[in-house]
């Protein structure tokens, strides 16, 4: 059993702490925040035994195997760092780092050190997303011509009136603001697709009304941009203001083409008018039905067999990264793919920079 340490006690902890449990593959030994009331209330809240406001002190008296980062996005340089010196492998919450040369220092030092690194693209492990990675193996869409990625984001859900209410949030304080923090899960889904050597046109911009508040007007609402590796393309969409709020991908390739919808965990092949005439167009809807008709008793399936939680992703996740701790397999995200979304989140927050 793994002993695992978690550093940040704020909400996403809780997942944390809960998907480790499920798995059943580690003991979480100690949480640590600067905050001692999170600290406190979280330790109470799951009965976790170690308490500790320095993160230095407690991996020095827990030692654990694991340390998940939970913190802003701005300590994860300097925490993920201390965990891979006292001989952890660390797992970081998106984003990463907030620029690709920090991303770089923790990556350098995980493979100078031979430690584990990895970070929470859970998306990449929903049904869907497994799917696809099934299906790309087999070489069924041919080569990747271009991918159409989708991430809606709802300022009036729990999380978005937290950052919206307080302008001391730390979402203000990324280079990207709101962007900054979902740019992993649009990009995570595509830079296995594509190379590093990327063109980026990028548009940024606010939707809603001025409220008057210097920093929250600050804070664009709408993202589109437009990336170009080789003969491979992708466009990105993120919005607050589409409904419904949507998390879709469409891949096309030179053989077929798949759509993904994240939120309903479907993947289905693009509708193919392979029949004449017009007689022709009533078969693609019955045969699109029939495919998601299969989507939805196979998630009846995961259901019964309790595979349907809403992290059922992350757990997935964290049993191909505590496989590559235990048994040293391959990393479940390479570290190329993490820098490779550092490198695109800076191409793309300095296009929004230069924007009126």
């Amino acid at each position: 059993m793994l002993k695992v340490a978690i550093i940040g006690c704020g909400k996403i902890a809780d997942g944390h702490v809960e998907q480790i449990r499920a798995i059943g593959r580690g003991e979480v030994v100690a949480v640590c925040d600067r905050e001692p009331l999170m600290v406190e209330q979280l330790a109470v809240r799951m009965g976790i035994p170690g308490r500790f406001v320095d993160a230095q002190e407690m991996l020095r008296v827990c030692q654990p195997d694991v340390v998940h980062i939970a913190t802003p996005p701005e300590s994860h340089v300097a925490l993920a760092c201390m965990a891979l010196n006292a001989g952890c492998h660390v797992f970081v919450e998106k984003p990463f780092a907030l620029t690709a040369e920090d991303a770089r220092v923790i990556l350098d030092l995980a493979q100078r050190l031979g430690k584990k690194v990895s970070v929470n693209y859970l998306y990449n492990f929903e049904p869907p997303g497994l799917e696809l990675e099934g299906i790309v193996a087999k070489g069924a869409l041919g080569d990747i011509v271009h991918l159409d990625t989708l991430y809606g984001y709802n300022l009036n859900g729990d999380y978005g009136l937290a950052v919206m209410s307080d302008p001391g949030h730390w979402v203000h304080r990324l280079p990207g603001k709101l962007f900054h923090n979902v740019l992993d899960h649009v990009l995570a889904k595509v830079v296995a697709h594509i190379g590093d050597d990327i063109d980026v046109r990028v548009m940024a911009f606010r939707r809603r009304p001025a409220s008057g508040n210097q920093v929250l007007d600050a804070l664009s609402d709408e993202l589109r941009f437009v990336l170009r590796s080789g003969g491979t393309t992708v466009t990105g969409l993120i919005s607050a203001h589409g409904r419904p709020v949507a998390h879709a991908l469409r891949v096309v390739g030179t053989k077929d083409t798949v759509e993904l919808d994240y939120t309903a965990r479907t993947l289905v092949k693009a509708a193919n008018w392979s029949q004449p005439s017009a007689l022709g167009r009533l078969f693609p809807a019955f045969v699109q039905a029939r495919a998601f008709w299969r989507n939805g008793w196979r998630n009846v399936g995961l259901f019964r067999r309790h595979e349907y939680h809403y992290f059922q992703c992350m757990r997935v996740l964290l049993n191909r990264f505590y496989d590559a701790v235990e048994n040293n397999d391959k990393d479940p995200i390479p570290p190329e793919h993490i820098l490779r979304v550092c490198h695109v989140i800076d191409r793309l927050v300095a296009g929004m920079e230069v924007q009126p």
